[in-house]
């Protein structure tokens, strides 16, 4: 039997030898299936390469679920951490304030026992000295007469002491206690708490950097296997700040030491952070012992003393990113550009970084 190529069916020999004319293709049954399967292959060819592709993003997706669930944990870890350290601040707080309630109660109480116990002791004297001289008078006319020098003694050297007053401040000093009490331990926690203008987002972090726990330092560590998600680096060794910036003045303040190679700037919300690419960075950076500024489009190199600080400001508005000393006020170097996007603190180093707190004060607006 064999098979017409134009309608794609076996053809009996009766068909294929009949005397009507016809332009048809024919060849046998063998040729023409072993020439489909090839061709039905080589278009199944791509539905197995995506089922492979599909195949490795489902695992990616299901790393990706268990690392969520790990960073979940992590986090509510973090979170009760912080709050117990605030919860024991509290404790302390009030055990310390109840005791200092105590010990004035106790004080105060002594005193007045002190009082009490004396005035108990006049009162007693003269509770005695009003009973025996009542008794005296009491007695007939000739004994009294014959003893009257006596009581008249006793009584008159009794001294008649002033009435005893409640001194000031006997109370407890509410006002002491509770006066504005929020707020003074409110103002105590100050102490306690630290404020970075910039935290580090661990989900653009490269794998090899490790983040402190409280996102304001990064160092160079072991590489980790977390998802390689849209926001993170692959090749540079950097890690972004997790808020942008698209309007006003910005600055924060990073401990580089001693590391011996770091970069410092912003980058673009939209410039790539996958591969070797600088595109929408601005910063200087240090390496080698030599310090430079680079943009997107050149690099060059600065004239700088060894610095442990640097202050990094950007003015969105006005198109500046200045770098300076926060210890010498000295100015290192600004760069200029027009920005139109939302701009990220960007952090780079093959050592280690640190972002250092903000004073953190309290300011009472008496205006009325």
């Amino acid at each position: 039997m064999d098979f017409c190529l134009d309608h794609q069916q076996p053809v009996c020999v009766v068909c294929r030898d009949s005397e009507q004319p016809t332009d048809h293709r024919f060849g046998p049954v063998e040729e023409a299936a072993k020439q489909s399967k090839r061709q039905l292959q080589e278009t199944l060819e791509p539905l197995k390469e995506k089922l492979q592709s599909f195949e490795r993003v489902k695992i990616e997706f299901e790393q990706t679920a268990k690392h969520i669930k790990v960073q979940a944990r992590h986090t509510e870890r973090q979170i009760k951490e912080q709050f117990e350290k605030l919860h024991r601040f509290l404790e302390e707080e009030e055990e310390a304030r109840m005791a200092a309630l105590r010990v004035e109660e106790e004080q105060k109480i002594w005193r007045m026992k002190m009082k009490i116990e004396s005035l108990s002791r006049e009162i007693t004297a003269l509770t005695d000295t009003i009973r025996t001289t009542e008794d005296e008078l009491r007695a007939d006319n000739v004994s009294f007469l014959l003893n009257y020098k006596a009581p008249v003694e006793r009584v008159q050297q009794r001294p008649l002491l002033e009435e005893p007053q409640l001194a000031s401040g006997a109370l407890i000093e509410k006002a002491k206690h509770l006066g504005n009490l929020s707020f003074n331990i409110w103002n105590k926690m100050k102490d306690l708490v630290s404020y970075s203008p910039v935290v580090l987002d661990p989900n653009s972090a490269h794998p090899v950097l490790v983040l402190s726990e409280g996102l304001t330092s990064l160092i160079r560590g072991q590489e980790k296997n977390i998802p390689d998600n849209p926001e993170r680096f692959d090749h540079y060794f950097s890690v972004l700040g997790s808020e942008g910036f698209n309007s006003g003045t910005h600055s924060w303040d990073v401990l580089v030491g001693h590391s011996a190679y770091w970069k410092l700037g912003v980058k673009a919300e939209s410039a790539q952070r996958k591969r070797i690419n600088l595109s929408g960075s601005w910063g200087i950076w240090f390496c080698e012992g030599k310090y430079s500024a680079w943009s997107s489009l050149a690099s060059s190199v600065l004239s700088v003393q060894r610095i442990q600080k640097i202050r990094v400001k950007l003015d969105w508005n006005r198109g500046q990113l200045s770098f300076t000393d926060p210890d010498t006020n000295k100015h290192i170097h600004t760069l200029t550009h027009t920005f139109t996007e939302k701009m990220f603190p960007y952090f780079s180093t093959g050592d280690h970084l640190r972002l250092l707190p903000v004073n953190v004060s309290v300011t009472l607006d008496q205006r009325r």
